[in-house]
């Protein structure tokens, strides 16, 4: 059985105290630390650059786990990578296509940090398959990219389980990560179908118990990862 990790998405933290924000999410057992990326231009919304990300890396010790929301993310993938990301994902129908995502999954790879790829609720998984072999991460979105605080969409759990079917099938040891509305209700519904790490934003950092969500998406998850 993978590991369930949990990723606390800095989009619903108080930007006014990051540091405390990211080192109590990191002190309450988080695996990972999100970052979200946007651009205003693939997604309605922006957020921050690769400045925000070297400042949160000198803040944890726990991975960087870096979402890139952008147009571009093969011109702007070095800057992160150089920032301190560990896990750097881009989404598929941000690039030119097959060729394309392999080459900047591997691109990413040789620069050291671990090369992620996701997909929109709405964009099939066939745009990344072909470099299945390239992924350390795949990123299945259960809401559409853009904002926090979104309803869970279910229907994205078969992307998740075609993702892990395949991964067995190729002995690939692959990472697959869901993005959205995931709590300790829907982690459970994630881990089922064959997700090990959940992002989860609002419903960490807009609690009072950071430790008490972080556990509940976790336990959740643990008891029903593949079941």
């Amino acid at each position: 059985m993978k590991k369930i990790l949990v990723s606390p998405s800095i989009l619903s933290a108080d930007f006014r105290a990051l540091e405390r924000e990211v080192k109590a999410a990191q002190d309450a057992g988080a695996d990972l630390i999100h970052c979200d990326v946007m651009d205003g231009h693939f997604v309605p919304n922006l957020t921050f650059g690769p400045f925000i990300v070297e400042a949160v890396k000198k803040c944890v010790s726990v991975p960087l786990d870096v979402h890139l929301m952008i147009s571009d993310p093969a011109r702007y993938a070095p800057a992160f990578c150089d920032a301190g990301a560990d896990i750097l994902a881009f989404h598929a129908e941000a690039v030119g296509g097959i060729d394309a995502v392999r080459a900047l999954l591997g691109d990413i790879r040789v620069r050291g940090v671990r090369s992620g790829v996701a997909v929109n609720p709405d964009k099939s998984t066939d745009l990344f398959m072909g470099a299945l072999d390239l992924a350390d991460q795949v990123v299945i979105m259960s809401v559409y990219a853009g904002f926090g605080g979104q309803k869970f969409i279910p229907d994205v759990m078969e992307k998740v389980g075609a993702v892990r079917k395949a991964a067995v099938e190729r002995g690939i040891d692959v990472d697959i990560e869901v993005d959205g509305g995931v709590n300790g209700e829907t982690a459970a519904v994630c881990a089922a179908a064959g997700a090990n790490v959940l992002v989860a934003g609002s419903y960490v950092f807009n609690s009072n118990d950071y430790a008490g969500r972080i556990r509940a998406v976790r336990e959740s998850a643990e008891k029903s990862f593949m079941r």
